[in-house]
């Protein structure tokens, strides 16, 4: 037997799969990292924890599947996107990387709108935002000057990761695609977009497609994690990109919801000029000249975290969802905004944070618990509404990540998307995509779509329940209204708590 891995290096932990010639999962290892967010807004890892925690994890899985070394032929990789990873000329980390859902960078894409207007979204297909990776270049450019002249290359947190287990330095175009640099209809890097901000061409890394063989494992590498330093490395892609893969959205018609730390409601596209006026992202996507239009909610699967760990820390998810599935439809009154991140769409809005509305005094922890589930998935329906708005057709949705894990969240899922909602039988997510670009980069299938023939089984399909549907439709519309309510009281409160912070370092007087 023949075997492939995917490691999918995600923002609270890395998930290494090992995988078979017919889409088994022999084994899966997850290794956890901190997360470090020293001012409001701010969000960071250090690069060093990714690769420490994945060697220990491939360590593990080779050890515990017990596969001969040799039968492993392949390693491909699914990444967080947009983070920021900056390199000297040594090619060793300068600082901290700042991730995805860091939204320190509101000045600078200020600047980029301001200084580049409407050519931005004629090239890049998408508008300047906190999480992308050109404003945090911008920001480093001018609040660290002395790190920005250090730079020798930036790279994303995946291709940190594979530059260290293989030597090689690049970036494959689905991940490229959410830097705001890349001229997404040519492939290439914006030599306007770099001229006009002082960025210097040579600190973009070459670029590879999502399948390409980049090389093999280091011998110190493969020795330590028992993996064969003739494993072939494939480039890999963005977690969105490979999780669509995963799922199999690999032609038109097809479309995915994916609730992990942020929510995504993702949808194929065979076209880059299709026009959603920014209000959506295009990026490319892992299978070549393709796309994938998406919105993003940015704190899904985090909201029912941060509740958990807040309210309920020491209890298991499991016993949260099986209490929320007794509360009503609706929460009995209780609505939950999942903007304890700031949101990416359809509000694109830094400042604005996240609201209980309705609290009274019957209400109980399973209500706050469903109210949390059911937010989540209003926010992620006003991306639906967006695509049906533009007069794409929905009506089955693959739902993959901890979304996918609980009945009444996926019949959550249909009742407001009004649409069927299939769960995989061997989901694994973004982690099973990269496992699938190894497949097929070493010649197993004849191409991604052939792999997901035979790698993908679908399960149980959850249809929209009519009586629910129409009380959903209600709660919706003033899920809807919450956001012009309290946007202006939420930005005065996140610029009182910046003023405070700056002039008390964050702590309050004793009484």
């Amino acid at each position: 037997m023949k075997y492939a891995i995917g490691v999918d290096l995600g923002t609270s932990s890395v998930k290494v799969l090992l995988v078979d010639q017919n889409g088994q999962v022999v084994s899966s290892v997850s290794k956890s990292y901190p997360l470090m967010q020293p001012h409001p807004g701010y969000s960071e890892q250090d690069p060093e924890q990714w690769v420490e925690k994945t060697v220990q994890a491939l360590k593990e899985l080779t050890e515990k599947s017990g596969v001969p070394r040799e039968e492993i032929e392949g390693l491909s990789f699914s990444g967080q996107m947009h983070g920021l990873v900056l390199l000297d000329e040594n090619l060793q980390v300068i600082r901290n990387a700042i991730l995805w859902n860091d939204t320190r960078t509101t000045e600078q894409c200020k600047k980029i709108d301001q200084v580049l207007g409407g050519k931005l979204l004629e090239i890049t297909k998408n508008p300047a935002l906190e999480g992308f990776t050109l404003p945090k270049i911008l920001w480093v450019q001018q609040y660290e000057p002395e790190n920005f002249r250090k730079t020798r290359v930036f790279l994303l947190p995946k291709d940190y990761l594979r530059y260290r287990l293989t030597g090689a330095v690049g970036m494959d175009y689905s991940d490229a695609a959410g830097t705001l640099l890349l001229d997404i209809v040519n492939q290439s890097w914006s030599t306007d977009i770099l001229r006009t901000f002082h960025i210097p061409a040579d600190i973009c890394p070459p670029l590879v497609e999502t399948e390409a063989e980049v090389g093999t494992l280091l011998p110190d590498i493969a020795a330590t994690c028992g993996l064969s330093p003739a494993t072939k490395v494939f480039a890999g892609g963005a977690d969105n990109a490979c999780g669509a893969i995963g799922a199999g959205i690999l032609e038109e018609g097809k479309a995915l919801c994916s609730i992990g730390t942020s929510g995504v409601f993702l949808s194929y596209e065979s076209d880059s000029n299709k026009n959603f006026g920014g209000k959506v992202h295009l990026f490319n996507h892992g299978q070549k000249d393709a796309y994938y239009t998406m919105g993003v909610t940015l704190a899904a699967g985090y909201s029912l975290s941060w509740f958990k760990d807040t309210f309920a820390k020491g209890e298991d998810f499991a016993t949260l969802l099986e209490e929320a599935a007794h509360s009503s439809i609706g929460a009995n009154g209780l609505l939950f905004t999942p903007f304890i991140a700031g949101e990416r769409t359809p509000y694109a809005d830094a400042k604005i944070r996240g609201t209980f509305t309705g609290i009274d005094s019957s209400h109980t922890r399973r209500d706050f618990t469903r109210a949390v589930m059911e937010g989540i998935v209003f926010s992620i329906n006003e991306s639906v509404e967006i695509f049906r708005n533009y007069g794409k057709n929905i009506d089955t949705v693959i739902s993959i990540g901890g979304g996918a894990k609980s009945d009444l969240w996926l019949q959550i899922q249909a009742d407001i998307f009004q649409a069927k909602v299939i769960k995989l039988q061997n989901e694994q997510g973004p982690g099973m995509g990269a496992a699938m670009i190894a497949a097929s980069g070493l010649g197993w299938f004849s191409s991604l779509k052939d792999c997901a023939a035979a790698f993908i089984r679908t399960g149980r399909t959850f249809e929209p329940i009519p009586k629910n549907v129409s009380r959903y439709r209600d709660f919706y519309q003033v899920y809807k209204d919450v956001y012009p309510h309290t946007v202006a009281i939420n930005h005065q409160l996140f610029d009182l708590r910046r003023v405070n912070e700056s002039r008390f370092g964050g702590k309050t007087d004793e009484i």
